[in-house]
């Protein structure tokens, strides 16, 4: 592996991730507006309120389909595997503060939960023989 390759997975703090939000943001499951909105509030809810207690670093992706079609936008948080409907930009604070910093399912937005199992750390590919 390039050394590019070691300095941005370091940089981005690859091996270090606690969890990692995926969000549909349309246009099938909701407007495109609507979606876009929800998609800057949480981009800047994950930046401003940090990871929480116990550190970690949070990701947050945007996806073209989480296959749902309805009741978007759509949220995944992993490693729980939860899933939310409807997180609209005015609900996403309540699902970083609550979700993604201190690890409590927001229950009464959760459409499915789906766990991975547990595997032990993840080791970047550099560190693999």
């Amino acid at each position: 592996m390039s050394e590019t390759m070691n300095t941005t997975l370091e940089k981005l703090g690859v091996g270090r991730i606690t969890r990692h939000v995926f969000m549909c943001a349309g246009p099938k499951c909701c407007d495109g507006e609507q979606g876009q909105k929800a998609w800057e509030a949480l981009k800047s809810e994950i930046a401003a309120q940090g990871p929480g207690e116990g550190g970690g670093i949070c990701f947050r992706t945007r996806v073209g389909c989480l296959r749902l079609c309805q009741q978007g936008p759509v949220v995944l948080v992993y490693p729980e595997g939860t899933w939310y409907g409807g997180i609209t930009a005015d609900r996403v604070p309540v699902l970083v503060q609550r979700h993604v910093r201190e690890g409590v399912p927001v229950g009464e937005w959760v459409l499915a939960e789906n766990p991975l199992p547990v595997a032990g750390p993840v080791v970047p590919l550099s560190g693999r023989s």
